[in-house]
């Protein structure tokens, strides 16, 4: 028997290591000496009552033994409940985790629309609505429509101006002509004719 087997079965013999192995040992030697001897019923009674107190010592070690592996043994159990729980509950907080992420990721895409309609609601804001629009481009036409008719009122008046202005130039140049040539009859009646054209005008 090797080193390693007489201590495992010294361990599993004396248990926590409280002497019951010896208490053994010193009871079962006690017992055969006992047995054996032919004492005096006073010494005999001695040595009964103090082998009665080591048997009451080994009964009393392994009742403590039995309820110390009871209560170990429910420990154990309310470890592996407690242990069973708490992984329960790692098991929500993950889902919880994942379950916020998906939030926060959605919660972000909702800032930034929010955002953007912030953005897009001040710049419509800004901008003049379809009445005002609609306002405004009747009065441009109505202006624009009066403008034409004054741009072409005023080219009439500039047409008729030029032929005028024409007729002027024209008469100035005949009656220059006139002027240079020597008055007779007919240049009397050209100019009289002239002045008549020129009243026209």
């Amino acid at each position: 028997m090797g080193d390693e087997d007489v201590i495992r079965r010294r361990l599993l013999i004396d248990g926590d290591g409280t002497g019951d192995d010896r208490r053994l040992n010193v009871l079962l030697k006690t017992l055969i000496k006992w047995c054996n001897t032919d004492d005096k019923p006073e010494e005999s009674k001695t040595t009964h009552d103090r082998m009665l107190a080591q048997l009451a010592q080994c009964e009393f070690a392994v009742t403590k033994s039995q309820l110390a592996s009871e209560m170990m043994a429910a420990e154990l159990k309310s470890y592996e409940a407690l242990s069973h729980i708490l992984e329960t509950g790692i098991e929500a907080a993950k889902g919880n985790i994942e379950k916020s992420k998906a939030d926060l990721a959605q919660a972000k895409v909702v800032r930034k629309n929010r955002i953007e309609y912030d953005v897009l609601a001040k710049v419509i804001s800004e901008q003049p609505d379809r009445k005002q629009t609609n306002e405004k481009l009747s009065t441009l036409k109505t202006e624009l429509a009066s403008l034409e008719t004054s741009k072409q009122q005023l080219e009439g008046r500039l047409s008729l101006r030029k032929k005028q202005f024409h007729v002027l130039v024209t008469s100035i140049h005949q009656l220059q002509a006139l002027l240079d040539e020597p008055e007779d009859v007919d240049s009397v009646s050209d100019d009289v004719e002239m002045k008549e054209v020129v009243n026209e005008v």
